[in-house]
Parts: C-alpha cells; sequence; structure tokens
C-alpha cells in the first residue's frame, strides 16, 4: 500500500486512480529466484542510509558478477564502503534503500529493508523488491577492467560545493536520489534526462520531474520527510559528487517554466554536506553514448 507522502502527491497531481492500479508492486515480499538471478548478474548499486553523523547519504556500491546475492528476504552484498566514504562503517540496525542498475539493457531493481549484518560485506533484510521502467538511463558501457579493480579511490569532505563540483553537477546526465520515511524507511532511485537536466543555481540544486510511473515513491518520501541525498557520478572520470541536505516538491503550472518542465513539478534541493569521491568502476568506455538518446530522454523509445 501506498503511504501518506505518496497519496498525496499522487492526489495533487491528479493521478491516484493509475497509481492504484501499481499499488501492488509496493506490497511486502522479498526476491524470487528470477530476481536473484538479475541481481547475481550486476556490477553496480547504490545504497542509501543514515551514516554515523546522522546524515542521509547515497552512496556507490561495486563489484564483479555475483557481488549481490539475493533470495527471499535476504540480499547479501560482498562489498564494503572504503573509509572516507560517508557510509563507512555502517552499523546493523538501519534501514537502507538499495537500487541496482544495468545501464547497458536499461534496466533497474529497487530493494528495500534493514541492515542486519556488515561482516564481510553488507546483509540486508528485505521488506520489498521492486522493478521500474527503463526510462530515463541512458545506455552506456562501463569498462570491465575497472570493475575488476573498482576498489574506491579517497574521499573528501568539503566544506560547501566547490566550482569542480558545480561543474560535475552541471555535465550530469544521470544521478541517484535517495529520501526516506519515517515508517518505511530508505530508498535509492535513479534520475536521468538530457545533460544539463540537473541545475545548480547559488548553492541550491533542482531539477524538473519528469513524467513517470505515477507511484511517487521518492516524491511522497520528501513529502514526509525532506532528509535527501544525492550521489552525481561522472563516467568520464569515475570521480563521484555526494550530497546531503534537504529537499521539497515545487509544484508550477505545467509548461511555464523551462523547456523540459512538462509536469509542472520540480524538486529543489539544499546541500548541508558534501563529500567528493573517486571510484573507478564507474568510468565508462569511451562509445558509451548511444544513438537513441534523444528517444529515451522523451519517453517514446
Amino acid at each position: 500500500m501506498f503511504h501518506e507522502g505518496e497519496l498525496s502527491v499522487q492526489e495533487q497531481a491528479g493521478v491516484r486512480f493509475e497509481a492504484a492500479r501499481l499499488s501492488g508492486m509496493l506490497a511486502p515480499g522479498g526476491l524470487s529466484r528470477g530476481a536473484g538471478g538479475w541481481l547475481a548478474e550486476r556490477t553496480v548499486a547504490a545504497l542509501t542510509g543514515r551514516g554515523r553523523d546522522g546524515r542521509l547519504w547515497v552512496s556507490a556500491l561495486t563489484g564483479p558478477p555475483g557481488f549481490l546475492a539475493g533470495l527471499g528476504q535476504t540480499l547479501r552484498v560482498a562489498a564494503a564502503f572504503a573509509p572516507g566514504d560517508p557510509l563507512h562503517d555502517l552499523p546493523a540496525g538501519r534501514r537502507v534503500g538499495l537500487i541496482a542498475i544495468d545501464f547497458t539493457t536499461r534496466r533497474r531493481m529497487r530493494v528495500n529493508g534493514t541492515l542486519i549484518g556488515t561482516e564481510g560485506g553488507l546483509t540486508v533484510d528485505v521488506t520489498e523488491a521492486f522493478g521500474n521502467c527503463p526510462q530515463y538511463i541512458h545506455p552506456r558501457r562501463l569498462m570491465s577492467t575497472a570493475v575488476a579493480g573498482g576498489v574506491p579511490g579517497t574521499f573528501t569532505a568539503e566544506e560547501a560545493l566547490t566550482a569542480a563540483g558545480e561543474a560535475t553537477i552541471r555535465g550530469a546526465d544521470t544521478f541517484f536520489l535517495g529520501t526516506t520515511h519515517p515508517d518505511r524507511g530508505a530508498d535509492a532511485s535513479h534520475r536521468g534526462g538530457p545533460r544539463g537536466f540537473l541545475r545548480v543555481v547559488e548553492g541550491e540544486l533542482w531539477w524538473p520531474d519528469y513524467p513517470g510511473n505515477n507511484m511517487f515513491n521518492s516524491l511522497g518520501n520528501l513529502a514526509a520527510d525532506p532528509s535527501a541525498a544525492l550521489l552525481v557520478p561522472d563516467f568520464t572520470t569515475g570521480r563521484t559528487l555526494q550530497l546531503s541536505g534537504t529537499a521539497a516538491v515545487e509544484w508550477t503550472e505545467p509548461g511555464t517554466g523551462a523547456p523540459d518542465e512538462v509536469t509542472g513539478r520540480r524538486v529543489r534541493f539544499r546541500p548541508a554536506a558534501v563529500v567528493t569521491g573517486e571510484h573507478a568502476a564507474l568510468v565508462a568506455a569511451a562509445d558509451a553514448h548511444h544513438p537513441r538518446r534523444h528517444a529515451l530522454m522523451t519517453g517514446h523509445a
């Protein structure tokens, strides 16, 4: 069932009926054999949780095929966050949300639950798992050599968003969004668009909310709890920008803002903490660009 935040956003967007038909996707449940098999082939995921500093963060997790192993109520992640990553030494008992993604086939799956073990990696007690459509996922091929040696590099806490960080934001066509709900826990989602769809103005970020599945899991969480986190990867260099702060949904008249603001919804994010890092496994091959990019971004692929 949808929670009160999701229902509120659905009501304001006028899509309660359309969303109700998808409510079964959020029923409590674990990982089927098919879902577990798909996860076992993945090499990239992002995880949302509250670090020891109490802030919400979303961080990258990478490894060779098999580093994600899930069936039923248990997901095991044979990877850990490096020292300096805001989620390093994440304690058991925290609610977490994970999204695994395959940029080549444009498929993604979200797995939410509670971290119950940290020995030799991460073990999650799964409460819900569901897939999302391929819309807005840019096809790209991550370099296999980077996956094999994908140990994260150094991480640096910044006092504020730097000029280099702003350049990363303006050049991004992909980022991961972390949100949370007081009862349902944490969630990690993917956001994609044309390069530059993620804006930064005077230290604040905003992006248009493109048409989607009408469930509004992330926006619904923000309606209940403004805590938010962003992970912005640079697939050319492998550098990452992690931001923790608060976000809110802003409603406008459709078609009155920027050309890509077609829904009348935008999200404004105010960063309170910034971490820069390096992740070799997030470097994409030079032939990553795909001729179907325009179709993907307009939802007609």
